[in-house]
């Protein structure tokens, strides 16, 4: 490395006979090109940092992220946090893969032929306010209740209607979660259910599958979103690298 390095910075772990892509490029500006430290049966996705620029722009998080998922659909990867930094290669070697050697060999045994892919579906708000409103008395009653009338002279209604839409979505979004994962028990996946993103999220959740059963999952969330038509709006990111299934030791700086 040149005497203007500023850094090492790590991506995450793969198996030691995983290369980069050519003209693959990491973070930074100027960006540093990926290269890999090996030890053993393990590996480190790396590259330079030759500047002192604070690394966070949506540039820099785009190409962490883009070199780790492009990873993990030929390879198992497991992706370090962003931002991990240290001082040299010598370092990456011997205080990150060989002092968890043991450690990354199991993970990376696991995560062998799969990858994570994130479902999430968002309600149609008409849809399901309309069901919301047919399913539920007192809701309904306190919407005719505002009907036509000022906001001042219905406050108190307006807070007790929102306040039974919320719990209902959330009675429902459980109810829908569950259909889902019921939907994905054949591919015996991994299952994190994430927070929701918005009020208005149907199923939030990641999973973690063979990518040789992509298709079948594409198509199992295809019938799904059919049976949930103009209800639920279902959409399937992935293959990515396996955030929501890995825990690991981050490097020291």
């Amino acid at each position: 490395m040149g005497t203007d390095t500023t850094g090492v910075y790590v991506y995450g772990i793969v198996p030691a006979d995983v290369e980069p892509e050519p003209h693959a490029i990491g973070v930074g500006e100027p960006p540093g090109e990926v290269e890999v430290v090996r030890h053993g049966e393990i590996a480190a996705l790396i590259s330079t940092l030759t500047s002192d620029r604070p690394l966070g722009t949506p540039e820099d998080l785009t190409v962490h992220a883009e070199l780790l998922d492009g990873s993990a659909t030929v390879a198992p990867v497991l992706p370090l946090r962003f931002g991990a930094v240290m001082t040299d290669v010598e370092a990456v070697e011997t205080e990150l893969l060989e002092a968890n050697e043991t450690e990354f060999e199991a993970a990376l045994a696991e995560l062998e032929g799969r990858a994570q892919f994130v479902i999430r579906g968002r309600y149609v708000e008409d849809t399901v306010l309309r069901e919301l409103l047919d399913e539920n008395t007192e809701a309904a009653r306190l919407r005719e209740e505002i009907r036509d009338r000022s906001e001042d002279a219905t406050r108190n209604a307006r807070i007790a209607l929102g306040e039974l839409i919320n719990q209902a979505i959330e009675v429902k979004r459980a109810e829908d979660t569950r259909r889902t994962v019921s939907e994905l028990e054949r591919f015996e996946p991994l299952i994190n259910h994430r927070e929701p993103s918005n009020e208005e999220d149907a199923v939030h959740i990641a999973v973690l599958v063979e990518l040789a059963r992509q298709q079948e999952l594409e198509d199992a969330l295809r019938r799904l979103a059919e049976d949930w038509d103009n209800r639920v709006e279902l959409d399937l990111l992935g293959p990515m690298a396996a955030y929501d299934f890995v825990t690991k030791r981050e490097p020291a700086g």
